[in-house]
């Protein structure tokens, strides 16, 4: 499996756009500093996706989403590949008896199969949008966390590269 976690919130990311000339394109902007943390793994062999929402990112959090994946996989040996982020390297981490962690080398995002679950998700339910509320993200991310999980082929098909 490979694991990450991700950022959601109300800063938007403006993306390129066609508009016919001499007319721009106007796109609302929230400027808004609120956010909530998604803790993803992804195993691409078999599509599978486990997730959490958290209000931070932080060992207890990291501790926490490591004992919900181990239950959920709790027949199987589980080797998780994570990137150098500070809770993964805590003295404090617990790694439950089924996980073992493995260490992307550094400066090497593009190697977190993860990371590209992420994009999936805010290209497909975020693009171009802005949300009065926080309730209105929330509301989107978990919709489109649920669309991700249950279509194993897309999964497959974002993370399943040699």
């Amino acid at each position: 499996m490979f694991q990450d976690e991700a950022r959601f919130g109300r800063m938007v990311r403006i993306r390129r756009c066609w508009s016919p000339a001499p007319s721009r394109p106007c796109v609302d902007n929230g400027y808004d500093r609120q956010f909530t943390y998604v803790y993803g793994a992804v195993s691409p062999v078999q599509g599978e996706l486990d997730w959490m929402i958290s209000p931070k990112r932080n060992t207890a959090q990291m501790n926490q989403f490591l004992v919900q994946v181990s239950q959920a996989h709790s027949d199987e040996f589980i080797v998780m590949i994570v990137d150098g982020a500070s809770s993964h390297r805590s003295t404090q981490l617990r790694i439950p008896e089924n996980i073992r962690l493995h260490r992307l080398p550094g400066y090497s995002p593009e190697l977190n199969r993860q990371k590209h679950v992420w994009d999936e998700l805010r290209e497909e339910e975020f693009p171009d949008r802005v949300f009065e509320f926080m309730e209105g993200v929330v509301s989107q991310r978990n919709v489109g966390l649920a669309r991700l999980a249950a279509d194993a082929p897309t999964l497959r098909s974002l993370t399943s590269w040699p």
